[in-house]
C-alpha cells in the first residue's frame, strides 16, 4: 500500500486510529466496531470505514476489526518500526519545549539533533542530544540521514533557514513559525501556528460555534 495515493485529511487521521488502537489493545479490548471506535477517537464512523476502505478490507462486516491486526497493518503504514530522526532549529522556550517532549513513548520519533547560533548552547548536551553549531546544519543533516526538521527560530530567519534545510536534502519541515515558507513542492511542510489555533478556539467560544 505504500504507493497509493489516499486523502491527504485521511493521512493526517492515521496516527490519531494508531495512538488510540494501541490504548484499546493494552486495555485488553481484542475487537472494535466502527461505532465504537469512533466514539472513543471523536470521528464519526462513515469517516473511519472511508478511512479503513482506502487500504482494502481490514475488517468484516457485522464483525467488526481486529484490534491487532489494525495495529500491525497501520504499523507498517507509519513505519513504525523505523525510528525517525528530527533536527530541532532554535532552542528558545518552545524549542526547549519540545525537546523536553519524550516522542519516544508514543510514537517512533526523535529529535537527535538542534542548531542554535547561541554560542552558551553550542556543544552542549540538553536532554541528551547534541546542540550544533547553524555552521554545522547541511553536514550533520547529511551525516545523520535527517529528513524532517522542526523550525522554532524568529520569522525573519525562517525563509533562510528553510531553504538551506531544502538544500541538504530535509523532506519535510514542522514549521512553528508564523512565516509561510517559500519551498518547492517536493517539500512537505506541516504549519503550526499556535497564535492563530488559540485564537480560532476562543472565536468560536465567544461565538457559541460546535464542532
Amino acid at each position: 500500500m505504500k504507493n497509493q495515493k489516499i486523502p491527504r485529511a485521511t493521512a493526517r487521521r492515521l496516527p490519531i486510529y494508531y495512538r488510540y488502537l494501541k490504548l484499546l489493545l493494552d486495555e485488553g479490548t481484542t475487537r472494535i466496531s466502527s461505532v465504537d471506535l469512533a466514539e472513543i477517537v471523536k470521528i464519526d464512523a462513515a469517516t473511519i470505514r472511508r478511512d479503513f476502505s482506502c487500504f482494502g478490507a481490514l475488517g468484516k462486516r457485522g464483525y467488526g476489526y481486529e484490534v491487532s491486526e489494525l495495529i500491525k497493518f497501520f504499523s507498517g503504514e507509519l513505519n513504525q518500526d523505523t525510528l525517525a530522526s528530527v533536527a530541532l532549529i532554535g532552542l528558545g522556550n518552545l524549542g526547549h519545549a519540545l525537546l523536553n517532549f519524550k516522542f519516544q513513548k508514543t510514537s517512533n520519533v526523535r529529535i537527535s539533533a538542534v542548531f542554535e547560533v547561541n554560542p552558551d548552547l553550542i556543544n552542549t548536551i540538553q536532554n541528551g542530544v547534541p546542540v550544533f553549531s547553524m555552521d554545522e546544519l547541511e553536514e550533520q543533516i547529511a551525516e545523520q540521514r535527517i529528513d524532517v526538521a522542526m523550525l522554532t527560530v524568529p520569522a525573519d530567519a525562517a525563509q533562510s533557514i528553510a531553504a538551506r534545510l531544502e538544500d541538504s536534502g530535509i523532506k519535510g519541515i514542522l514549521n512553528f513559525t508564523p512565516l509561510r515558507l517559500d519551498v518547492s513542492k517536493q517539500i512537505h511542510v506541516q504549519n503550526v501556528d499556535l497564535t492563530n489555533e488559540l485564537q480560532t478556539l476562543l472565536y468560536f467560544i465567544d461565538n457559541d460555534i460546535s464542532n
